[in-house]
């Protein structure tokens, strides 16, 4: 019985934070303001955005009532890979900007480049940790790419609006902590959708 209302409550806060996350996308695609300015905003977003997503970070390693430590290493090598070549495609032969009235340095070369270099990663990690299929570890790093990339812009629209270059003070030149996770934290509860209630 706790084991029951233990997984109606994850449901739960799985429905909340990924309501919350696509009321995000359309505000980010529709260019429209994502409205802050009262502490009652500030915590709702808070508790939907940065705390029911960290659950769900939390949870990624846990699949089929086990868990795997290497499954969240394989999660984050994918994000990290994500990134990095995202990074270097897009500085290198980046030249169509993807979302330039959030993010004037990321461009479509870029994001492909991200995901091409997922996949790639995912094919590697299917061989060595099979328990997921291939096809299956595609669909995770097609997951990881896209919506952490539009988590990266969302992270991104926030700042614009408050017109701070960085979301934190406590790790410089790297824009803060949430600007480190925030392709992970967004992603997460997807990934864990797809994982655990999908396959």
């Amino acid at each position: 019985m706790v084991k029951s209302q233990e997984s109606f409550a994850v449901i739960v806060i799985l429905c909340i934070t990924l309501t919350s996350s696509f009321f995000f996308i359309y505000k980010l695609f529709s260019k429209k303001l994502i409205l802050y300015n009262t502490e009652r905003a500030k915590l709702g977003i808070t508790i939907r955005y940065v705390i029911f997503s960290f659950c769900f970070l939390v949870l990624l390693p846990f699949s089929d009532n086990q868990f795997h430590p290497f499954l969240m290493i394989s999660i984050l090598s994918i994000i990290w890979v994500n990134d990095s070549f995202a990074f270097f495609v897009g500085k290198n032969i980046g030249k169509r900007k993807l979302f330039p009235s959030v993010s004037p340095n990321k461009t479509v070369e870029g994001f492909v480049g991200g995901l091409i270099f997922s996949i790639i990663a995912a094919l590697v990690i299917s061989n060595m940790y099979p328990h997921f299929s291939m096809i299956q570890w595609i669909v995770i790093a097609f997951i990881v790419s896209i919506f952490g990339t539009i988590g990266d812009l969302i992270v991104s629209k926030f700042k614009r609006q408050a017109n701070l270059k960085d979301s934190g003070k406590l790790m410089p030149g790297h824009g803060g902590i949430l600007d480190r996770l925030d392709s992970l934290l967004f992603a997460s509860p997807f990934v864990y959708l797809y994982i655990n209630i999908i396959i």
